[in-house]
């Protein structure tokens, strides 16, 4: 007889494990490249937590920071063959598949990251999305973090200063153009090797956005902050479009509801964030520097010039948006 139950037991407790294993296994995947503490982390949360709640239970994601699930462009390849159903991707990144992105880091084109927000709205930018289709990724919508400035070893107060620099910067075309313009040497770096980097004076400066800076507290290293404001940080929210094909028409409209609920929520807490984060990092060490801004955005206007003269739908952009 306690044989009989202490089988039962096992076999009970077994059904469960299965089951526990099956539902995790089932688990939705969304990737991003940012720390928990970051704002496209909240944004990934508020749409896992939301579309759990709107599909009763049936849709759960389980969301991965800090390229636990690849890089972008691994996350990217995952997401064209369905094994990862849902990302959060820089523009840069996605730039590499559609050229046009490329016009949101154009120098010196928004005031702040509200600014950036109205952007999202602008018929090219929802063009960009658009074009994503053919490349196995359904855009849904952006978010935003803060805007782009220089964090160094040595206080920075003009671009004169960057001359000869080892910057850490965004593996992009339009960054590797604007800080070679500004006399730097762009460098592709890893996040998990910028610290160290720093420490060693193999980087004299890095680009950054005040969520990164207090996330990753890289003021530790380089306490030096210049408030360029060069560029906005922009990601795309995408859903693997060979997933996304399975889904019905109701589940679709969920989703897409869902995402559009968190862009919204997204762009009012990247706002904020900007602001506070500032706050942050002066009380944390960092160094605020007084800086000639007007000798950046000299350069800024060469760089931007180049790239609308080469994609149509990049200046189509620019004009939109510039006056927002």
């Amino acid at each position: 007889m306690q044989f009989k139950k202490t089988m039962r037991a096992l076999l009970a407790g077994l059904t469960l494990s299965v089951a526990a294993v099956a539902a995790h296994a089932q688990a939705l995947k969304l990737g991003h490249i940012t720390p928990p503490t970051h704002v496209w982390h909240q944004v990934s949360e508020k749409i896992s937590t939301d579309l759990a709640t709107a599909s009763g239970g049936k849709m759960k994601i389980a969301v991965s920071p800090l390229q636990k699930l690849g890089n972008e462009a691994q996350m990217i390849n995952l997401m064209q063959s369905g094994a990862q159903q849902f990302g959060i991707f820089t523009v840069g990144g996605l730039s590499n598949r559609e050229e046009s992105f490329l016009g949101w880091s154009l120098p010196y084109v928004f005031k702040d990251v509200a600014h950036a927000t109205r952007a999202a709205k602008a018929p090219a930018a929802k063009e960009m999305l658009k074009r994503l289709e053919q490349h196995g990724l359904i855009g849904l919508g952006y978010t935003f973090a803060g805007m782009r400035h220089v964090l160094s070893v040595q206080p920075v107060a003009s671009a004169k200063d960057l001359a000869n620099k080892k910057i850490r910067s965004f593996p992009s075309p339009v960054y590797n153009d604007w800080w070679s313009a500004n006399g730097a040497a762009p460098t592709a770096m890893p996040l998990s090797e910028v610290a160290p980097s720093l420490t060693t004076k193999l980087l004299d400066a890095v680009d950054i956005d005040l969520d990164a800076l207090v996330g990753l507290k890289f003021h530790q290293q380089a306490p030096n902050l210049t408030l360029t404001g060069h560029m906005a940080f922009p990601a795309v929210i995408v859903v693997s479009k060979k997933w996304w094909d399975t889904r019905s028409q109701a589940e679709r409209d969920m989703i897409a509801k869902v995402v559009a609920d968190a862009e919204q929520w997204g762009y009012k807490t990247a706002i904020d964030a900007d602001v506070s984060n500032l706050a942050k990092a002066k009380a944390d060490g960092a160094n605020v520097v007084k800086a000639d801004i007007a000798s950046f955005q000299a350069v800024g206007s060469k760089v931007r010039d180049q790239y609308v003269a080469k994609n149509p739908l990049i200046a189509d952009f620019y004009k939109q948006a510039k006056d927002l």
